[in-house]
């Protein structure tokens, strides 16, 4: 595996772990709240300057059914990333407490929380997108799985973890949040850390699921027609 590749890889799992815990700013307090939101947007930074080469393909080549929602998720992503950065400048008492904005805190507070919760969806989205490469690196360490028997289990699994990942989207208003029908975010501070975890990453695997399996679905829908079309 290439050096930059590496390093592209490495970088994404940082912001996915640095995802979780913004989530959690009820649990990790306001202060390192934003110390860790300038983590993400370094990282992010230097994620765009890695993959730069992306925005030079975009007005090149064929737009297949699955590169347009490629571009349409990570575009998405990019403007519900600046969204949340900016906001977060408004809000900041801590980091960026030497900016000169004054006003605009209401609105700024409703902008973060929809820009953040669309960014833990799409950020998964845009994973779901990429697993076939995550689950070709993985063959590459480990090697390909060959037994039928195991290749149902971890699809299993994946309908496992996304079923739950249903019930912990609805269970933690998710959509109110997104589409700010709920302008005040509620945590449950009787609920065990990890079982806040566990049910955040349950989100992520739903919507990496379906991204994955929905991609895989339009894949052979469209080599279906093309095949009837010859």
């Amino acid at each position: 595996m290439k050096q930059k590749m590496i390093v592209k890889i490495g970088i994404d799992f940082v912001m996915t772990i640095l995802l979780l815990l913004l989530m959690a700013r009820q649990l990790t307090g306001e202060s390192a709240h934003e110390w860790l939101g300038l983590g993400m947007f370094i990282f992010l930074v230097v994620h765009h300057i890695l993959n730069f080469r992306w925005y030079g393909h975009l007005f090149k080549g064929k737009y297949t059914p699955f590169r347009v929602v490629q571009v349409v998720v990570n575009l998405l992503l990019l403007i519900s990333m600046i969204g949340t950065m900016v906001s977060a400048v408004i809000l900041s008492r801590e980091v960026f407490a030497f900016q000169f904005i004054s006003g605009g805190i209401a609105l700024a507070r409703l902008m973060h929380i929809f820009c953040s919760f669309w960014d833990f969806v799409l950020m998964a989205l845009h994973l779901g997108l990429h697993w076939n490469m995550i689950l070709g690196m993985i063959r590459k360490v480990f090697g390909p799985i060959q037994s039928k028997p195991q290749k149902i289990a971890l699809r299993l699994v994946g309908t496992a973890v996304a079923v739950y990942g249903l019930y912990a989207f609805i269970k933690n208003n998710f959509l109110s949040y997104m589409f700010l029908t709920s302008t005040f975010v509620f945590f449950d501070f009787e609920r065990p850390i990890p079982l806040f975890f566990t049910e955040y990453l349950a989100i992520m695997g739903l919507f990496i699921f379906l991204a994955h399996y929905g991609t895989k679905g339009l894949q052979k829908m469209i080599g279906k027609r093309k095949i009837i079309s010859n």
